[in-house]
């Protein structure tokens, strides 16, 4: 039970059962990284902008594939077309490609050392965003840039510590 005095809050947090300790957590992270993939930053770093949301979906489907997979990443790529305006199921579909890719090679990912996942990572992101592009231009809305692909790398240089990040939540929240 909680004792007195403490924040009310963290006393039902603490209260909840395992199961759903851990789903708040996970729905937690979606949910900040949902809200700085909406965040304004200045024009000149728009080509830099990282997808959050696609980083912290390989965490998890590489961490807990058998809580979150294609299903979690179709509904966050759905709530991201939404905040974008963009059309529907474009990001859920490219959400859903990267979150099957990293279940189905879980048990591999997790045996490479960091810098190799953050390869992958590159790799994943990459695709993504050639799909959302490949979509954009069957719909006549592709850029016609590529500094399209720049959040990828940006995303690789930036997975070790959100890899670091999200594990330590993990470990310190107990999610499993």
């Amino acid at each position: 039970g909680c004792r007195t005095g403490q924040a009310g809050r963290w006393c039902v947090a603490m209260n909840l059962s395992h199961n759903a300790r851990s789903r708040l957590i996970i729905a937690a992270s979606l949910l900040v990284a949902l809200v700085l993939s909406i965040l304004p930053w200045p024009v000149w770093t728009e080509q830099f902008r990282t997808d959050w949301v696609a980083l912290v979906l390989i965490y998890w489907c590489i961490a807990l594939p058998t809580r979150v997979g294609v299903g979690t990443a179709w509904s966050a790529g759905l709530m991201l077309d939404v905040l974008y305006g963009s059309m529907l199921g474009e990001n859920a579909l490219a959400k859903s490609l990267i979150a099957f890719l990293a279940v189905r090679f879980h048990l591999q990912l997790r045996m490479f050392p960091r810098w190799q996942k953050a390869v992958v990572v590159l790799l994943l992101v990459a695709s993504n965003n050639l799909l959302v592009l490949w979509i954009k231009h069957l719909a006549g809305q592709a850029p016609s840039t590529w500094g399209y692909l720049t959040p990828s790398i940006v995303s690789m240089l930036l997975w070790p510590w959100l890899f670091v990040i999200l594990r330590d939540i993990r470990r310190h929240g107990n999610v499993s």
